[in-house]
C-alpha cells in the first residue's frame, strides 16, 4: 500500500507537521528523506529495510557508496543526497559551536564531534582550539592513523595551539571499531599533552572519545584530574 493511501494522521510527513520530528521513528524520518519507495514497497518499508540492513541510522550514514547502492530502491543519487544532508548538518553544528561558549554548551561540541568522527573508518585525533572566553577558534584534525593506532606528538600540538593563540583546548579522537572507553594509553597521552601545554599556559579542558553510537567525556568521568 502506498503511503498516500494511509490515513492522513498516520503519514510520516503529516505527523511531523503536527507532532514534530521527535515523534517519528528512525524509519519514518528516513522515509520522508527518501520520498518514494519502489514497486511493492513504500518509502517506510524501504526505510525500515535500510535501518535493519545497516543496524541503525549511524550504520546507514557510515555505509559506503557500494554497500548502499546494493540495496534495491537505492542508488548513487540517494547516496549523494544523504552525504549532502550529513555535510549540511555538520556545517550547521560547526557554525553553532563557533557562536557559543563551549563550556556552557558542551552538548553542541559533543554533537559536532559525534557527527564528524563516529562514521570514520580510520582513527583521527582532533583539537578544538578555544579563546579565553571559551569560543571556538578552529577545529583541526591533527593526526590521522590506522584503525587501531594514531601517533600524536605533543610538540606539534603545542605549535598549533600557539599558532592559533589558543587559551585552552578540547581534544577528541575516535574508536572506529570499539567502545567509547579510554585505554591506559588514552589516559597517559592526555596527561602528557596537558603537561606539555601547561608549559605555555594553555589548558586542556576535556578529551572526548567517540565510537559508533556512543561518546565519552574525560571531564564528565573525572579523568581530567591528573
Amino acid at each position: 500500500m502506498s503511503i498516500t493511501d494511509w490515513p492522513e494522521d498516520e503519514r510520516p510527513r503529516e505527523r511531523l507537521l503536527k507532532q514534530g520530528p521527535s515523534a517519528l521513528s528512525d524509519a519514518e524520518l528516513l522515509a520522508i528523506f527518501l520520498r518514494v519507495g519502489m514497486k511493492g514497497k513504500s518509502a517506510v518499508d524501504l526505510a525500515r529495510e535500510l535501518v535493519t540492513t545497516f543496524g541503525s541510522l549511524n550504520g546507514l550514514f557510515s555505509a559506503s557508496r557500494e554497500a548502499l547502492c546494493e540495496v534495491k530502491g537505492m542508488g548513487e543519487a540517494k547516496y549523494v543526497q544523504l552525504q549532502a544532508v550529513l555535510e549540511m548538518a555538520k556545517r550547521a553544528l560547526d557554525e553553532n559551536i563557533k557562536l557559543t561558549d563551549a563550556l556552557s554548551s558542551p552538548q553542541a561540541v559533543r554533537d559536532y564531534l559525534r557527527l564528524s568522527l563516529s562514521r570514520l573508518p580510520h582513527e583521527v585525533f582532533v583539537a578544538v582550539f578555544l579563546t579565553a572566553q571559551n569560543r571556538v577558534i578552529e577545529v583541526e584534525e591533527i593526526f590521522r592513523g590506522t584503525l587501531t593506532q594514531t601517533s600524536v606528538y605533543p610538540r606539534e600540538i603545542v605549535k598549533r595551539a600557539l599558532a592559533h593563540n589558543a587559551a585552552s583546548i578540547i581534544f577528541a579522537h575516535n574508536h572506529p571499531s570499539g567502545e567509547a572507553n579510554p585505554s591506559q594509553a588514552d589516559r597517559a597521552l592526555t596527561k602528557t599533552l596537558a603537561d606539555a601545554l601547561a608549559l605555555v599556559d594553555v589548558q586542556v579542558l576535556d578529551h572526548f572519545i567517540v565510537a559508533p553510537g556512543a561518546s565519552l567525556s574525560f571531564a564528565e568521568q573525572g579523568i581530567m584530574k591528573f
